[in-house]
């Protein structure tokens, strides 16, 4: 009987391995890199009501600036700076950078019907967005004229002298009618997304914010647009008088800033960025209040915690930064390069407050580029994973309805975490950090699609507690692991890098097997050979990624011996993947009726081989986007090759790091971009980098 118990509790046990080996994950379990005692600290601090109310504080209406503000001290940065203070953290200080170019300042817009009736169609107190930045004082009476699209045809240009033109269009598409055809102003409905939010108007400008624009525009909602539109469609003549007064402002850039320090001043720092600024008359609940609601949030949090005992603080400071999107963040970042210096990454935050369900959104991961390998990608991603594993229900597990461990504000939604890691992208503060004048590794949190961003209904009422309360979760999470990350814990964050590596380098080996199907005789050689570039370079990636958490503990010969261990086995996982792509080669070769790709090195790839630019110091020696200046002026021949045959030249700087020949940057360019990158192009390009003084060239084939 106890051998017979025996044999059914092994069969169960090689059932239960065998089931486990089939799924993609393990549903019942699911880890973070924090121990479950401080992961539980993390979430039970994290209040997405009081983020929301810091949000509602700075962004819950669209709001006229008053003079006031410009002169002092803008509301927002005011705001910040009084809860830092509130929360007890004492080095909070106001950063302040020279002026900006003078700014277009609305002071009061209204636009009235006087015939056939009275009524009031525009008014700047309602809305701000119906008041287009640019717009001129003004104190007319005019006739309203239809013209559609503003396209040509579709209107008697003559006609529009001394009206208003009501289109369609966006402000700016038709402002050459005020300029060259003596049209007084311009009434627009145009909208992003007339029919899904009808009440909904863009933050527009006329002409540019600099003074130079002439006339002066409105806006009205796409659902009172289209009832002008058919009266004057029918023939209805429509007189309006339209009064405006305006301003010039000169407003500095603001910085709100402040660090929780950690216990060595020497271990380095990770900074949190979030911009409270985008220009400084739009105003946006989500974009990106939300990020700077959040970035409140986290500082209370950790600094409770700190204070509290709950969380031991970290070897490693906690930086969080307030700024203007990319106008502050450049200064900034120039003012503080022995910052820089210390600095392990940044963790950037960009619209992520959005009721997901709502917005139809994904609340993304957007990673770090190849040029700027870095574990930051994986924490993050262990967290991003964590919450959207356990908030969700799942079918496997018994049809279980409830949420493994449910991360829900009290007052917000209770919809599972909809998430995404996905790949680089650009266009937010997180860009300046992984500049290649400044090479600080970043990422960026963002919800999107966000259906209401730059428009007037980009309100605190779109926002959700509960997503803001995950958001400052993974945030504060990811930060406090690096930041406390001693070997053992940059042995757990290697172990995360090296197990997400081989998932994604499985993608590429997926992806390499289907274009090499679809080649044919006549670019099989060409195709195959940039086809086995996505593995080679994928490899590299991960490989110097894993290399990353050195930075945690230099010296652990454990961490050493183990990160050693982890890159070799990616390699003879790659070697794996490439016998098998061979294997897929000859078998289409056959098919195809053509003899198997055999590759010769040609005189430019023999010339690739030697080339291994490296950065020069002369690269970080003026910040952020400071080596620019060393470039060489380019031919027209030499700007057209550039931008047309290499995917993205700013990537190819940072790979010039004294790693890879420039057939390697190739290969790396190749796997992170749809559009194939000529080495040509790429060998030309280094060549100016050199001329520039920016890179040097070692030599010798690696």
């Amino acid at each position: 009987m106890k051998n017979f118990r025996k044999f059914w509790f092994l069969t169960g046990m090689l059932t239960a391995l065998a089931v486990g080996a089939m799924a993609q994950s393990v549903p019942h379990y699911q880890w973070t890199l924090l121990d479950k005692k401080l992961m539980d600290q993390v979430i039970g601090e994290a209040s997405g009501e009081t983020a929301l109310a810091h949000d509602i504080e700075m962004g819950g209406y669209t709001r006229n600036r008053l003079s006031k503000e410009y002169q002092t001290v803008l509301w927002e940065s005011q705001y910040v700076m009084d809860k830092l203070k509130e929360f007890g953290i004492a080095n909070a200080q106001l950063e302040r950078f020279g002026d900006m170019a003078a700014t277009w300042d609305g002071i009061s817009g209204e636009l009235w019907e006087v015939s056939p009736g009275t009524k009031k169609l525009a008014d700047y107190k309602d809305q701000p967005a119906m008041l287009v930045a640019g717009s001129q004082n003004a104190d007319v009476e005019a006739e309203l004229i239809w013209i559609g699209e503003g396209r040509k045809g579709d209107f008697d240009t003559t006609a529009v002298t001394g009206k208003i033109v009501v289109t369609y269009a966006s402000p700016g598409q038709v402002s050459s009618l005020i300029t060259k055809n003596g049209a007084i102003g311009i009434l627009s409905f145009n909208s992003p997304r007339p029919l899904s939010d009808p009440i909904q108007m863009p933050y527009s400008s006329l002409g540019g914010r600099g003074g130079e624009a002439k006339g002066f525009a409105f806006q009205m909602p796409p659902r009172e647009g289209y009832l002008i539109r058919d009266r004057l469609t029918r023939g209805e003549k429509i007189r309006v008088h339209a009064m405006v007064k305006s301003a010039m402002e000169k407003v500095d850039l603001q910085v709100p800033t402040c660090v929780l320090p950690g216990t060595d001043p020497n271990a380095g720092e990770v900074i949190f960025s979030a911009h409270l600024f985008e220009g400084v008359i739009k105003q946006g609940a989500n974009d990106d209040i939300s990020g700077c609601a959040s970035l409140l949030e986290m500082a209370r949090m950790l600094n409770t915690m700190y204070n509290d005992g709950r969380l031991p603080r970290p070897a490693r400071s906690i930086r969080f930064i307030f700024v203007p999107e990319f106008s502050g963040t450049g200064p900034w970042v120039n003012a503080h390069k022995d910052i820089m210096a210390k600095t392990l990454c940044n963790i950037n935050l960009d619209m992520v407050g959005i009721l997901l369900s709502k917005s139809q959104s994904f609340f993304n991961l957007e990673r770090t580029t190849f040029g700027n390998p870095h574990y930051i990608n994986d924490v993050m991603e262990n967290y991003f994973r964590y919450v959207g594993e356990t908030n969700r229900t799942s079918l496997v597990l018994s049809g279980r309805e409830g949420y493994l461990n449910r991360i829900v504000a009290p007052s917000g939604s209770d919809e599972p975490f909809y998430y995404s890691i996905e790949g680089h992208y650009g266009a937010s503060d997180h860009e300046v950090f992984n500049d290649w004048g400044v090479g600080v590794p970043g990422i960026m949190m963002i919800t999107w699609p966000d259906l209401y961003y730059h428009t007037s209904q980009d309100l605190s009422d779109k926002l959700d507690p509960t997503q803001l309360k995950r958001c400052c979760v993974i945030g504060a999470a990811a930060a406090y692991t690096i930041a406390s990350a001693d070997a053992n814990m940059a042995s757990k964050i290697a172990g995360e890098v090296y197990s997400n590596a081989i998932r994604r380098m499985g993608i590429q080996q997926g992806r390499s097997i289907d274009e090499l199907s679809k080649l044919k005789a006549d670019n099989l050689e060409s195709g195959y050979k940039r086809i086995r570039g996505y593995i080679e370079g994928a490899l590299m990636n991960e490989v110097e990624t894993i290399e990353t958490t050195l930075q945690l503990a230099s010296k652990d010969a454990n961490l050493i011996a183990t990160v050693a261990l982890q890159t070799a086995q990616l390699k003879k996982m790659a070697e794996g993947q490439l016998l098998i792509l061979d294997q897929e080669m000859k078998q289409l070769a056959a098919r195809l009726g053509t003899p198997a790709v055999v590759f010769k090195v040609d005189d430019l790839e023999k010339k690739a081989m030697t080339i291994i630019p490296a950065a020069t110091p002369k690269v970080k020696e003026s910040g952020y986007n400071g080596y620019g200046k060393f470039m060489p002026t380019m031919t027209r021949e030499q700007r057209t090759a550039a931008f047309r045959d290499i995917a993205n030249t700013s990537e190819l700087e940072r790979l010039c790091n004294g790693k890879h020949n420039a057939i390697q940057i190739k290969q790396m360019l190749d796997t992170e971009f749809p559009k194939e990158s000529s080495l040509k192009a790429i060998i030309d390009y280094i060549d100016l980098l050199k001329t520039a003084g920016l890179v040097t060239l070692a030599n010798a084939r690696k």
